[in-house]
């Protein structure tokens, strides 16, 4: 048997309740690139309808999806669907699934200052990784739209190349 490679990050998808919105929010604070502008898919029997159809089932309707990339290539893809609901707390961490995604630079404090200025929340006080010896730094926030994003002030494998806590 072959042993694993590791595989590249493609694309995270995002639910939000305005789909304009979050893409100027994305663009405007994490400096985004737009790949597509917000569009309408239908539930029809064209090749995206019908790959849709398998992915939500029968009976979705439409949605509204846009895509965005990273400087680093990774895609966000942004869905409205009709009648989406904001759960009571949207930070169920210890459900299974995805509970936030991390984005990283080095100016920390001045992205929370933008998030909140753009009607996100700062979750907790930014906190040192290795306090006195690296000056690795983290926090939670939450986009205006009820996601959680971490920020990190070095790279993920800088941070954790030499074994954490």
């Amino acid at each position: 048997m072959k042993n694993p490679y590791p595989r590249s990050f493609s694309h995270i998808g995002l639910s939000v309740p305005d789909i304009t919105k979050a893409v100027k929010f994305y663009q405007e604070v994490l400096g985004w690139y737009v790949i597509m502008e917000p569009s309408e898919v239908i539930e029809d029997n064209s090749p995206i309808g019908q790959m849709c159809t398998d992915v939500f089932g029968p009976g979705w309707g439409s949605f509204k999806i846009a895509h965005l990339s990273t400087s680093d290539k990774v895609g966000i893809e942004l869905f409205e669907f009709p009648n989406n609901e904001d759960p009571e707390n949207n930070f169920e961490f210890w459900k299974t699934g995805i509970f936030h995604f991390c984005v990283q630079d080095p100016d920390v404090e001045g992205l929370v200052e933008k998030i909140v200025e753009h009607g996100g929340k700062q979750r907790m006080p930014i906190r040192e990784y290795y306090p006195g010896e690296k000056p690795y730094r983290m926090v939670y926030c939450e986009d205006p739209f009820g996601n959680l994003l971490e920020i990190y002030s070095h790279s993920y494998e800088l941070t954790y190349s030499q074994g954490a806590y």
